[in-house]
Order: structure tokens, then C-alpha cells, then sequence
């Protein structure tokens, strides 16, 4: 199929959904013109394989997103953070997600020593950043290519949870309505969501508000 036939094979797909959510679900459209109440903020990779309305049966409304390549999370991405500011001050979501998820490009980036090329390189620095650091701590040792993988894409979910609970703002939001952070994986293969353990321990939480509480 021509890239052209494919882009108006979308068109014809949209005028579908249109007419049977309509049909189906009159009134989810047009309550969704007067506004948005998300419960939940997904931050997830780009990858076209984990579209998160669709893997969570979700409707239009459910989920804020913010999507990138590796689902990479850091404090000085201001793209990720604006959403993550919005999310919570003025959408009031009550859950952050964090996921990663199996077969990841940019993982298998991290893991090579090879030239990615453009500004990917720069990009996923993070992510080979924490490769390196399962290398010098053994964790690697005897692990097959695949399990590397699995263990660099949580990480590297890890990695994210943690930096949106240092977020002031989340930070704010935990302690003054419950607001919960979470990291989860998705397996490409199988369709569904494995949840991490992210727990930090009452004296996690204690530290983690009194290093990056603000204001």
C-alpha cells in the first residue's frame, strides 16, 4: 500500500470511528468539546506499537499523554515537564504513569555502541547512562540480550517514577491530595501492562520531601 493510500485509508478509518462512537456512545464527543477531566497521565515512548488509549480500552478524555523516543523522563526536558506542570495543577489528574515497554528501539539504541545519528545520540544519554551503571554494579553478568533489555527498559522506568516524584509540583500534589505515581511495562508480544514495584518506604518518601520540597 502507497504512503498516500494509507494516510486516506486513516481518513476513511476516522469517519468510521465517528459514526459508530456517535451511534454507540452519543454523548462522549460532544461532552468532550466542552472540556477535558483526565484522570490519569500516561508518560510513554513514541513507539507505534503502545498506543495507550487503545492498550487500556480507554476512551477519548481518560488519559493525558506525553509520548517520546524511550519514554525518557528527565528534569531539564521542558516538553515533559510543561505537561507534567499541567497535568497536575490545572487537569488534576490523580495517577502519573510512567511506562516503558519490550522491543523498545531507543533501548536497543542504549544497549549498541553504535552511531545512532541526529540529535538521537544526544537523546539517549540517560539511557546508556544507566547501562553503564548495570554493567559496573554486575547486574548484567550472565544475562542473555533479551533480559538485558527487559532490565535496562525498567530501569529506565524506574529511573523516570523517580524523577517525577522529585517534580514539585507532584511532590505538592502527593502530599496535599494523594496524587500516585507509577511505572509500568508493556509487552509488545502480549498486550498487556506489568506494574513495578516503586515502593520507597515511609523513609524514602520523609527524604525525597525534605531534598526537593519547594515553597
Amino acid at each position: 500500500m502507497s504512503s498516500e493510500n494509507a494516510f486516506h485509508r486513516l481518513l476513511t478509518q476516522n469517519r468510521d470511528f465517528a459514526s459508530k462512537t456517535q451511534s454507540t456512545n452519543p454523548d462522549l464527543l460532544s461532552k468532550c468539546a466542552k472540556g477535558q477531566s483526565p484522570s490519569t497521565l500516561w508518560l510513554g515512548c513514541s513507539d507505534s506499537r503502545c498506543p495507550e488509549t487503545t492498550l487500556l480500552a480507554a476512551q477519548p478524555g481518560d488519559i493525558f499523554v506525553h509520548r517520546n523516543i524511550a519514554n525518557v523522563i528527565t528534569p531539564h526536558d521542558m516538553s515533559s515537564q510543561s505537561v507534567i506542570y499541567y497535568a497536575v495543577n490545572y487537569l488534576k489528574v490523580q495517577h502519573v504513569v510512567v511506562a516503558g515497554h519490550t522491543s523498545c528501539g531507543g533501548v536497543a539504541a542504549a544497549l549498541g555502541n553504535n552511531v545512532v545519528g541526529g540529535t538521537m545520540d544526544a537523546w539517549l544519554m540517560p539511557v546508556r547512562e544507566l547501562r553503564a551503571q548495570l554493567v559496573e554494579s554486575g547486574g548484567f553478568e550472565g544475562k542473555g540480550d533479551k533480559e538485558r533489555a527487559v532490565m535496562l527498559v525498567e530501569a529506565n522506568v524506574m529511573r523516570g517514577v523517580d524523577v517525577v516524584r522529585r517534580n514539585p509540583e507532584v511532590l505538592r500534589a502527593m502530599r496535599e491530595r494523594g496524587v500516585d505515581v507509577h511505572g509500568v511495562v508493556y509487552d509488545v508480544g502480549t498486550g498487556e501492562l506489568r506494574e513495578l514495584e516503586v515502593g520507597e518506604g515511609e523513609e524514602g518518601v520523609r527524604k525525597r520531601m525534605e531534598n526537593f520540597k519547594v515553597g
